[in-house]
């Protein structure tokens, strides 16, 4: 049988407010604490850390939990989260997740017992041991890159960009097109950026489309690119992010086709170093920092009490580069 609170304080002989404040690291007597640490002790008694983090002063401490930190996005978001929570006197606590959803959890509720004022959450999705986590721990979570009726969310518009980034493509031309994307477990990602695309090219009715699956692993876009060429060789190739489509420029490469005169290829992200290599990257640009800084300071109108709206958006601009064709050439037919 569970021993609670009430149990302790009977076997202590003092009042259920007493063991309360000990347990909050509040003040009794050193006697008092005494008795209570080793009937703690003696019945195994392990203290509701949700409740504790409840009673106890609020800190100046922001959790913030990433899917992973090799990532240029996270990296981005980071430094405006950071820089925007200094400015109002916070401090960034980073708890990483290496892309384990069982880790993640158990992240949500370890950031609770150290009693952050609030969590920012990088998620790549949202189940339901999720929110029976935010349930439990009854503190603020904002989530930055997916979106949950249930939770306070900043999205990347990640729909309107992959829109606007088909119909760009049908403007140059490209009627063969594949869609090199990733699990649908990802929602923003793998759902929204897909549903976009698919969209814009649908209203064309020239258009043939073929989807293609990949994960985030640019040895892998390498693989599954390489795949497409030869079984579907189309005219363009649609990537999920700017990692899959920097692994799907080697393939090409690898393949002997010239970007873009043999082959066209765009990505979503807007990372640094698509506009270093050559041909330069043709991608949707997230503004990755704003959305941190963003995202801090909703945070901190959380952790406030104010009331801010359950969903925000993050600024993207269509960057054109060198990596399609206006008018396309293609020789692989």
């Amino acid at each position: 049988m569970t021993t609670t609170i009430a149990d302790i304080a009977q076997l202590a002989g003092v009042a259920k407010s007493t063991v309360s404040r000990y347990l909050n690291g509040g003040s009794v007597s050193q006697e008092t604490g005494l008795k209570i640490e080793q009937i703690i002790r003696d019945t195994d008694y392990t203290p509701n850390a949700f409740a504790q983090s409840l009673k106890a002063k609020k800190t100046n401490i922001i959790g913030v939990i990433v899917p992973r930190l090799d990532s240029y996005a996270t990296s981005r978001t980071l430094i405006g989260i950071d820089e925007q929570l200094r400015e109002h006197n916070y401090q960034m606590l980073i708890s990483n997740s290496s892309q384990n959803l069982t880790r993640e959890i158990e992240n949500i509720y370890t950031l609770a017992k150290q009693k952050v004022a609030g969590i920012i959450l990088l998620a790549a999705q949202i189940t339901d041991s999720h929110l029976q986590a935010f349930n439990k721990i009854d503190i603020p979570v904002l989530l930055v890159g997916q979106e949950h009726p249930d939770v306070h969310s900043l999205i990347h518009q990640d729909y309107e960009s992959a829109y606007e980034l088909g119909n760009y493509i049908l403007a140059k031309g490209h009627r063969k097109i594949a869609i090199l994307g990733v699990t649908e477990q990802d929602i923003a990602v793998g759902v929204r950026r897909k549903q976009g695309l698919i969209q814009a090219f649908s209203e064309n009715k020239q258009c043939e489309v073929n989807h293609y699956l990949t994960s985030f692993d640019m040895t892998e876009a390498i693989a599954q690119a390489s795949i497409i060429i030869d079984k579907f060789a189309p005219s363009i190739i649609v990537c999920a992010t700017d990692n899959i489509a920097m692994g799907t420029v080697k393939a090409a490469h690898l393949k002997g086709l010239r970007v873009p005169h043999d082959l066209s290829i765009t990505g979503f992200g807007g990372y640094e170093v698509a506009d270093i290599i050559h041909p330069s990257l043709t991608t949707i640009k997230y503004d990755y920092k704003g959305a941190g800084q963003q995202a801090a300071g909703r945070i901190i109108q959380l952790v406030n009490g104010e009331q801010i709206d359950r969903l925000s958006f993050s600024d993207y601009q269509l960057i054109e580069k060198e990596s399609v064709d206006s008018y396309p050439t293609h020789n692989l037919n």
